[in-house]
């Protein structure tokens, strides 16, 4: 079972635009890219095989407390809550994921280039040691996302 597209955009829009600075259509569509990719739109809120990656985004707790200790100050939001928060808070979890592309130099890549969003989440998001894909992440983003 996986999230309702259109209520899950709906939601990273009304978070984001509480927060001007990170919000803007190309945000909004990587990371709806991001959770097809990552979790399968929701379906999995705990990596499979025993990982420590949790919630929609699949965030490993390192590198949610390497981004609540960068930057709590300016999000209070992120204060004082711990990482097992990520499978059931969504507010949390699209902040973070959010937070973890804006630690990239450079602009977002276009809203509506779903391969310039896939490398950039292979490069930026997965690493190199990840086991994605750009290929699977426009796969699933066609599979779940449905609308540019």
């Amino acid at each position: 079972m996986s999230f309702h597209c259109g209520q899950f955009r709906q939601m990273i829009h009304d978070i984001l635009r509480l927060y001007p600075e990170l919000d803007s259509p190309s945000a909004e569509n990587l990371l709806l890219g991001t959770a097809a990719q990552e979790s399968e739109f929701g379906t999995y809120l705990y990596q499979l095989g025993g990982g420590p990656a949790l919630g929609v985004f699949q965030m490993e707790p390192t590198t949610y407390q390497w981004l609540s200790d960068k930057y709590s100050g300016k999000y209070h939001y992120l204060i004082g809550r711990p990482p097992w928060e990520l499978p059931w808070n969504l507010k949390l979890g699209i902040l973070s994921a959010r937070l973890r592309y804006r630690v990239v130099p450079g602009p977002l890549p276009p809203a509506g280039d779903v391969l310039a969003m896939a490398r950039y989440w292979a490069q930026w998001y997965n690493t190199k040691l990840g086991k994605g894909t750009a290929e699977q992440f426009i796969e699933n983003y066609r599979k779940y996302v449905k609308e540019v």
